[in-house]
C-alpha cells in the first residue's frame, strides 16, 4: 500500500491586501484552495490570478473573482487584458454570507477556471489563457477590515499516483475529517459497466463511503459496509453524470455531517456519516471499468 501525499504551499492570515507569488507556473489540473471569514462590514472581495505584478501598465488578469454584498449581491467573474475589461459573467446565486467562514476551491483547466464553494454547485467559469500567467496570485479585499478577515489560502500541485493499475489502494496522507477533500482524475472505459471509490478504516476494514457509479443502468449507488454487512443502498440523484469513454474529475469533500460528491464542477450528491468515527478511517481504494490518472488528497 502506498501513501497519498501532495505538495502545497499554505499562508495562514495573510495581511489584506495580499499579494503572492505561485512558485509553479499554472496548468491544466491545478487547485487553488483559498479559505476565509466574510467581515459582517464587507461590500465585496476579489481574487486576482494575474500575469505578473506590474500597476502601470496593469498587468493582465486572466481571472478575476469578485463577491459583491452590496446592492446587487452577486458573483461576477471577469478577464482584464491591456488594461479592458472583457464582458462580466454575473450569477446571483450567491454562496456568501457575511460573518460566514467559507472554503473557495479553483480548478484550472484546460481552456478555463472552474470555481466550486466547500464541494457545492459549481459557480461561474470564466476564459482565460493559463500558458501567459506569470506565476503570481493576487488576492484583495476592498471597503472592509482587514483586522477582521483571515484567509488561507493552499496551491495544490498536480501530483501522479505513483501505481494507476487497479485495483488501487492507497493510506490518505492524514485521517478522513471535516475539511477533508479528495479528488480523482479519471477515463471511463468505452465498455464500461461501473467502477468503485470506497474510503475505508484499514484496521477494521470498515467501509464509510461505498461510491458504486454503474454505467449499465445509470444508477449512481452509495452504501457503507460497517460490522461485515452493507446497509441500505442510496440511489436517488438528479442527473447520472458518467458516460463510457468520457473523462471526470471526482471531488470527494467531507464536512461534519455528510459527505458532499461533485463530478466535473457539477454537486452530485450528498452522503450522511453512518460510520461516525471519522478519524479511523484512512484508506482509498478504487475499482472498476475506468482507467486511473491522477489521485490527490488534503
Amino acid at each position: 500500500m502506498m501513501s497519498l501525499n501532495n505538495l502545497q504551499n499554505v499562508i495562514y492570515n495573510p495581511v489584506i491586501p495580499y499579494v503572492g507569488t505561485i512558485s509553479e507556473q499554472l496548468e491544466p489540473g491545478t487547485l487553488i484552495v483559498l479559505r476565509g471569514h466574510v467581515p459582517s462590514d464587507s461590500d465585496r472581495f476579489q481574487v486576482d490570478l494575474q500575469c505578473g505584478s506590474s500597476v502601470k501598465p496593469r498587468a493582465d488578469v486572466a481571472f478575476h473573482f469578485n463577491p459583491r454584498f452590496k446592492r446587487a449581491n452577486c458573483v461576477v467573474c471577469n478577464t482584464l487584458r491591456n488594461e479592458k475589461w472583457g464582458w462580466e459573467e454575473i450569477t446571483y446565486d450567491m454562496p456568501f454570507k457575511k460573518e460566514k467562514s467559507f472554503e473557495i476551491v479553483i480548478m484550472v483547466l484546460k481552456e478555463k477556471f472552474q470555481v466550486q464553494k466547500s464541494g457545492e454547485s459549481q459557480l461561474p467559469s470564466n476564459r482565460g489563457d493559463i500558458s501567459k500567467i506569470v506565476p503570481r496570485t493576487v488576492y484583495t479585499k476592498s471597503k472592509a477590515s482587514p483586522a477582521n478577515h483571515t484567509l488561507t489560502c493552499a496551491k495544490i500541485l498536480p501530483t501522479n499516483c505513483l501505481s494507476k493499475t487497479l485495483p488501487f489502494v492507497a493510506r490518505l496522507n492524514s485521517s478522513m475529517g471535516p475539511g477533508r477533500t479528495i479528488v480523482i482524475k479519471g477515463e471511463v472505459n468505452t465498455n464500461a459497466k461501473g467502477f468503485t471509490v470506497d474510503l475505508l478504516s484499514g484496521k477494521s476494514k470498515d467501509i464509510a463511503l461505498h461510491l458504486n457509479p454503474r454505467l449499465n443502468v445509470k444508477a449512481f449507488v452509495r452504501n457503507s459496509f460497517l460490522q461485515e454487512a452493507w446497509g441500505e443502498e442510496e440511489r436517488n440523484i438528479t442527473c447520472f453524470p458518467f458516460s463510457p469513454g468520457m473523462y471526470f474529475e471526482m471531488i470527494i469533500y467531507c464536512d461534519a455531517r455528510e459527505f458532499k460528491v461533485a463530478v466535473n464542477g457539477v454537486h452530485s450528491l450528498e452522503y450522511k456519516h453512518r460510520f461516525k468515527e471519522l478519524s479511523k478511517v484512512d484508506t482509498l481504494e478504487i475499482d472498476g471499468d475506468i482507467h486511473l490518472l491522477e489521485v490527490r488528497s488534503w
